[in-house]
């Protein structure tokens, strides 16, 4: 399993993959992954397959198991990184021996009706084709062996399909107006009231000054076993917001050079659980002069052609590469250092970001209406300008004394 989406990746309780076996094929057995479910052998005796299922379901192994049940690129509970933020594990593999499935590539079936699924729905797999057959060298690379019979398939991942409602929101702030810009109101859902039914869809939240709600909602959050066995994730519980989004990102134009300008990135956590290999998208039309970031690591994405209006940003490892669960600690920022653009402008919201990803889901941004625009009589913030006061004043004050 190789995931190449740039900035998309599966995070814990990681992958399910699934299909339907073509025949009455079985799985012997398995290294590096397993069949959540064994399914009815009883027409087996003495040694019994792994998985009888019709359609079986395949998760990771979870980290630190018997070395004789690994295989390359396993045990790490289903985790996959993105493409660009850690190529390195952003691959999965394992090994399953079939029984009934038949000795050469005329009589073996490809299996249909793939399912990926991380841990909820949004994947759309494509029906298996035939490829040329993977080849295998020796270790001296001087011979390659060829396998039998080589398929593969693609699944995409559309948030749409996902149905998932937005999991992040921005506001902003600038330098030149005290105006800070919140999150919309309702911008992931809309907070629960007393009077609202437990079934809900709505997300629980607790108060963030409850410490004894938040330390019991803790615990309640722990999965149960049927969780764990169908791979889902626990229910999403937050800190108690107007826009009920469970991350926070806060857009700061910070400081104007004459040559350059700075301005401040912040995600605030308000889940009540940790994100490992976070990562945030942004799209600016100054970010093809990016020049140094002092908190995150950064790569530059060319969506479009030669266009480098695009930056993923991530932490650094041991450092900020996780964001804590919703508290004191519950953040993570950064400073970014640009040189002007050509085009550089401070007026109609130019310095605000055009979109925000987080962790490859779209963020909702507030509307342009209420962006945070230069005070009246400051309509261009000129290159320099304290300097030229702070001259000024020095001549007056020389011209008083003398």
């Amino acid at each position: 399993m190789y995931n190449y989406q740039q900035y998309r990746h599966i995070e814990a309780p990681g992958w399910i993959l699934g299909w339907a076996w073509a025949k009455k094929e079985v799985i012997w057995s398995m290294q590096g992954a397993e069949a959540t479910m064994q399914g009815d052998c009883s027409k087996f005796h003495g040694d019994v397959p792994h998985c009888c299922k019709k359609d079986p379901t395949i998760v990771d192994l979870l980290p630190g198991v018997a070395y004789s049940a690994q295989s390359a690129n396993c045990c790490r509970g289903g985790v996959l990184s993105s493409y660009v933020q850690d190529p390195l594990n952003s691959v999965a593999s394992f090994q399953i021996v079939v029984g009934k499935a038949g000795t050469s590539n005329i009589t073996v079936a490809l299996p249909k009706n793939f399912t990926l699924t991380t841990p909820g729905p949004g994947y759309t797999c494509s029906p298996a084709k035939v490829v040329k057959p993977s080849l295998f060298p020796t270790p001296d690379g001087r011979r390659h062996t060829q396998a039998l019979m080589t398929w593969n398939l693609t699944c995409t991942y559309s948030q749409f399909l996902a149905q998932r409602a937005p999991t992040c929101c921005v506001s902003l702030s600038t330098f030149y107006n005290d105006v800070i810009v919140p999150c919309q109101n309702c911008a992931c859902a809309c907070r629960p009231n007393i009077s609202q039914p437990l079934l809900s869809t709505v997300p629980m939240c607790v108060d963030p000054e409850d410490v004894f709600a938040q330390s019991t909602s803790s615990a309640n959050q722990r999965p149960g076993a049927s969780a764990i066995i169908q791979n889902q994730a626990p229910p999403t519980l937050l800190y108690c917001s107007m826009d009920m989004c469970p991350i926070h990102i806060h857009w700061h134009v910070k400081t104007n050079y004459v040559d350059y300008w700075r301005a401040k990135v912040s995600i605030i956590n308000r889940h009540v659980k940790n994100y490992t290999m976070w990562n945030l998208v942004v799209q600016h039309p100054n970010f093809n002069n990016l020049t140094e970031t002092f908190s995150f690591q950064y790569k530059g994405l060319t969506s479009y052609g030669a266009i480098n209006d695009t930056a993923m940003f991530w932490g650094i490892k041991y450092y900020n590469d996780m964001l804590l669960e919703a508290g004191d600690n519950g953040n993570v920022q950064s400073e970014i250092l640009m040189r002007k653009d050509p085009r550089f402008t401070f007026t109609q919201g130019w310095a605000i970001p055009h979109r925000i990803l987080f962790n490859g889901d779209e963020c909702v941004m507030p509307p342009p209406t209420s962006y945070p625009f230069m005070p009246n009589g400051s309509i261009k913030v000129k290159t320099g300008l304290f300097l030229h006061v702070v001259l000024a004043l020095a001549v007056v004050y020389l011209a008083t004394v003398l």
